[in-house]
């Protein structure tokens, strides 16, 4: 999400940006390293506490000597022939830093490497390898993630608050015209209160029991269902909507565009509490239930302790189907804002380019 959001901000600004993934294109063994992240989180998130610990002590892409996929990395360094490598993951700032480091050297020039951090507090999820005193700059979203990061060792000077990365269109409210084009095209009811069940990039989700959980206790507000490109789950819920008595929408991958204004009209959100879908919310200033059943991703403790250190407790749904009581109890359900700030990152996008 938060490369995708650089690259919507530098379309605007008129820069060349391209997207390139080391992790999952670079190596088969990463991209098997990936799809096992990915398989915990979808089965047993709390499993990675684990994962999150090997992958602490083992440091795999800490040195460029045994990095894998160099040649493919460098390839693409020689055809885009960037000023700035833009890092959004904990895993790429030291061995792939010290390669772009290389790259600049071989061909006489002076190329800045930034981390672009998303984690909203500090927590058992916080990773030293954000840490590198040696790069340009470390951009993170909060201040309490600025804190996090000096006291990991990174240099004051070099870290700065610049608020969440979205992508473009959660930087303005939508107008009145769009949001009624976009009510219709979904067939939802603008005067009716609603919520979204959100889902994650992988498909994870709790979206059977929830809505179990609402026919039981006989909910009567409009609930929005986010599917992604699953149609398989699509299908699968079609009964349950075909069984309640309230009005439920399942609604297929959404467009940025789209998915901001849906946050921007309803009153909740339930969701895991990863970094992107938490800093949307946060900026749509909207109410969220997390889900958190299968356990607590390191990472996801993170953005939790974000609730806290705003001096609110957040509501944890440990089942799906207890999301009916906790809807019942509205008074428990804080508001957590964090105001975007477009101008601050583009005024750094700007700085890259500069010698």
């Amino acid at each position: 999400m938060r490369a995708q959001a650089l690259v919507d901000l530098s379309n605007d600004l008129g820069i060349d940006f391209e997207i390139y993934r080391p992790l999952e294109s670079g190596s088969p063994i990463y991209s098997l390293g990936t799809g096992i992240y990915n398989l915990i989180q979808k089965t047993y998130p709390g499993l990675h506490k684990l994962y999150f610990r090997f992958l602490e002590r083992a440091c795999l892409h800490r040195s460029s000597t045994f990095l894998l996929g160099k040649k493919k990395f460098y390839r693409v360094l020689n055809e885009f022939n960037p000023k700035s490598v833009v890092s959004v993951h904990a895993h790429l700032n030291h061995g792939f830093f010290n390669l772009y480091q290389d790259y600049c050297r071989e061909n006489g020039g002076k190329g800045k490497f930034v981390i672009c951090c998303g984690e909203l507090d500090d927590g058992v999820g916080f990773s030293n390898h954000w840490i590198n005193p040696q790069v340009h700059s470390l951009w993170v979203p909060t201040l309490q993630t600025n804190k996090a990061a000096i006291r990991r060792g990174m240099p004051a000077a070099k870290c700065k608050t610049l608020g969440p990365l979205l992508r473009e269109p959660f930087y303005q409210d939508a107008s009145l015209l769009q949001k009624k084009s976009f009510c219709s095209k979904f067939k939802i009811d603008p005067k009716l209160a609603f919520g979204v069940l959100a889902t994650g990039a992988n498909g994870v989700n709790s979206h059977h029991s929830v809505l179990e959980g609402l026919i039981s206790e006989g909910n009567k507000q409009q609930i929005v269902v986010l599917c992604g490109k699953s149609s398989r789950l699509i299908n699968s819920l079609e009964t349950l909507r075909d069984m309640a008595k309230f009005k439920i929408i399942l609604l297929p991958y959404l467009n940025s565009s789209e998915m901001s204004i849906l946050l921007e009209l309803c009153d909740w959100v339930f969701g895991r509490p990863g970094a992107g879908l938490t800093s949307e919310v946060l900026a749509k200033q909207k109410k969220m239930y997390f889900d958190i059943s299968g356990g607590i991703m390191p990472q996801e403790q993170n953005n939790l302790n974000y609730w806290q250190s705003c001096g609110f407790q957040p509501v944890l749904v440990r089942k799906g189907f207890e999301l009916a009581y906790e809807i019942n109890q509205k008074n428990r359900l804080p508001k957590v804002t964090l105001s975007p700030d477009r101008e601050k990152i583009v005024g750094e996008l700007r700085s890259l380019l500069n010698n």
